[in-house]
């Protein structure tokens, strides 16, 4: 489901947009507000799952380093989250995600059945053809074009880069990250803490278990979820 790719981390002020991401890695500052790009899209072959656009580009990290270089170590008061494992277990994120995927193999069987039609028909005038009448015939030909064209135009409409899926797909994404957001604020303002890193990003190689802030993030996030209120 979630493959977070590697990302810098930023402080307040440093994140610029980059081109969409495959998979999620969220990376927050206390305060800072997320941009999204279009979504990942998914075609009629397979779901890729729910995207999430990552905030930052490699530059960043230099940005931070020098920004930290600047002023006394000890002054600077860090957590992280594990962004992987956050979606993994945020019962939201879940139930958006299967969501995402029972709409696209809806989406996929539709077409199917189009593809469907426009092949037998095809198969018709192919087979049909030597014994039909030229008027015959035209009315076949031009029934299978129609056909084929509202297949065509199906695909376009579910999967193109601004189809049903991709619309889909940003929307969700959005939900389940400004919830993600607003929860690990939430965390990082009573903790007093100036920067967040997503461990999943890949670029800590070492920090004490006391700074993981994952735990109380998914704590925080089930205990707001809609899917836990329901029950």
């Amino acid at each position: 489901m979630i493959f977070p790719r590697p990302i810098p981390p930023f402080r307040r002020g440093v994140a610029r947009r980059r081109p969409p991401l495959r998979q999620a890695c969220l990376l927050l500052a206390p305060g800072h507000h997320a941009q999204r790009g279009p979504a990942a899209r998914s075609g009629p072959a397979r779901s890729r799952g729910i995207s999430i656009q990552s905030l930052v580009p490699a530059a960043a990290l230099a940005a931070l380093l020098a920004a930290s270089s600047a002023a006394p170590a000890a002054d600077l008061r860090i957590g992280y989250i594990d962004s992987a494992r956050i979606f993994q277990e945020y019962s939201d994120a879940k139930e958006a995600q299967a969501r995402f995927d029972r709409l696209v193999q809806g989406w996929r069987d539709e077409a199917a059945e189009k593809e469907k039609l426009v092949k037998q028909m095809r198969d018709e005038v192919r087979d049909q053809s030597p014994i039909l009448s030229a008027l015959k015939r035209q009315e076949k030909e031009e029934a299978l074009q129609r056909a084929n064209s509202d297949y065509e135009k199906f695909i376009q409409d579910t999967w193109g880069p601004n189809g049903k899926a991709a619309q889909e797909n940003e929307r969700a994404t959005a939900e389940v990250v400004a919830a993600i957001r607003a929860a690990v604020e939430k965390i990082a303002g009573d903790k007093a803490l100036e920067l967040v890193l997503d461990a999943a990003g890949g670029f800590i190689i070492y920090a004490d278990r006391s700074m993981d802030l994952t735990p109380l993030a998914i704590q925080e996030l089930n205990s707001r979820s809609t899917n836990q209120t329901k029950r």
